[in-house]
């Protein structure tokens, strides 16, 4: 099996290798769940950062998501404190490569999947299919900052389609839960975490040729992996910026959930926006609290066409039937029909663009995973909430394997893995 210090050929397929885990010592830290966060762009600041920053001196918080005034001093803040913690001995790398198994479970729902260092493979090569754009100040500030701290902090989450048997990856996964985890602990959106490590060599090639012929769907780090494949493109030799932090789940076995990313559009208030929708589209008011407007968005969803729920003014709105002709105008004809059917593309190749007139920039856009929270900063800001019903997974799949990405931020997979059980650290490599 390839590992980050031996470059295997590429093209491959997914070549997943061990490395030396950096992982919190529990002695050090008040308890495993406090020091660990959601993923960098899912922390709903300013509130849900305050709250990691108290919970724990030590929380990853404050590597992921560093406060300073200036982007370069938030940079090598989170440098030095990552050093520091290292010196501390808060932080400690674990004694040989591995690749671990995680485990996720609340809700109903059980994930198990590998954490390793994935070779980075370009696009073209058809072993990484992304299924979203980017936006080129997110890959700025997240090169800067694993620039500067030389280290993966956060895995992302990929997804594989398995042949369904339990041999090969799949039946060491099986065998490795049923012995002690390095780690358990359950975070306070009440998912229970556990962690183990493979290390013995056979496994480890096992592993390596199951995953030979897969290719794998982005399921949540797009910015990530285009800052994993910017810092690569920068070295002038093979070395440990040839691989990237990943959780790596057997769909088949695990199905991801997929939820929808909202908008909040901060300067439009909601009686303008329905104002300049009229006629475009059917607008309702419909009955609250907040699941019940979800139903209706559902139930206009499942109806066909696109449809959405504006909030922000304490009621909800909501939008679908929208005038095919309008659509058929301003929407790109360049792409497949899926594509031009997708809500994230109505909404911003047409409202957003051509009703609204709503620049698409970070200080007029913002994107918030957690329906509520969304509501609630509109609410308290006087802008919008644009609450959008999540794409199905194969559709996402189809476009991507057709080299077609949807518009950013498009589509929510879960449960994501918690930042903070294991850190990459690539002078460990």
């Amino acid at each position: 099996m390839s590992t980050p210090g031996r470059a295997g050929k590429a093209g491959q397929g997914l070549q997943l290798a061990p490395f030396r885990g950096l992982r919190y010592v529990p002695e050090r830290v008040g308890s495993l769940a406090a020091v660990t966060s959601p993923p960098y762009d899912v922390v709903v600041r300013p509130d849900g950062l305050r709250h990691l920053e108290t919970a724990d001196p030590h929380n990853i918080v404050r590597l992921i998501l560093p406060q300073a005034a200036t982007a370069t001093e938030r940079h090598r803040q989170a440098a030095e404190t990552l050093h520091r913690w290292q010196d501390e001995h808060i932080l400690a790398p674990d004694p040989e490569p591995a690749l671990y198994v995680y485990e996720q479970r609340g809700g109903g729902i059980l994930q198990r999947g590998l954490i390793g260092a994935l070779r980075l493979s370009p696009r073209e090569e058809g072993v990484v299919l992304p299924h979203e754009d980017v936006m080129p100040h997110i890959v700025e500030d997240r090169a800067a900052l694993m620039r500067d701290t030389a280290a993966n902090l956060e895995p992302l989450l990929f997804s594989y389609r398995g042949n369904g048997s339990s041999t090969g990856a799949a039946g060491i996964i099986d065998r490795v839960i049923t012995s002690e985890p390095l780690l358990s602990t359950t975070t306070d959106d009440g998912y229970a975490h556990r962690l183990w490590s493979i290390t013995d060599p056979d496994d480890l090639d096992l592993i390596g040729k199951d995953l030979t012929h897969q290719q794998a769907l982005i399921a949540d780090g797009h910015h990530r992996w285009a800052t994993y494949l910017r810092l690569r493109a920068e070295q002038p030799a093979p070395g440990p910026w040839d691989f990237g932090l990943v959780l790596l789940v057997d769909t088949t076995r695990y199905p991801l959930r997929v939820r929808a990313i909202h908008r909040l559009l901060n300067r439009l208030p909601v009686a303008d926006a329905l104002a300049a929708v009229a006629g475009i589209f059917r607008v309702r008011t419909v009955d609250g609290p907040l699941p019940q407007a979800l139903d209706a968005l559902a139930e206009a969803s499942a109806a066909g066409g696109n449809a959405f729920v504006l909030a922000g003014d304490g009621r909800f709105h909501l939008l679908d039937q929208p005038d095919r002709a309008f659509l058929d105008r301003v929407v790109p004809a360049d792409r497949p029909e899926a594509w031009r059917a997708l809500d994230a593309t109505v909404l911003h190749s047409a409202l957003l663009e051509h009703v609204w007139h709503v620049p698409d920039d970070p200080e007029h856009i913002g994107y918030i995973h957690e329906t509520a929270a969304a509501v609630r900063q509109a609410e308290r800001h006087g802008g919008t909430a644009v609450l959008m019903h999540p794409v199905r997974e194969d559709v996402v799949r189809e476009l991507a394997e057709q080299g077609v990405t949807m518009p950013r931020k498009s589509t929510s997979f879960g449960p994501k893995p918690a930042t903070g059980l294991v850190l990459r650290s690539l002078a460990l490599n």
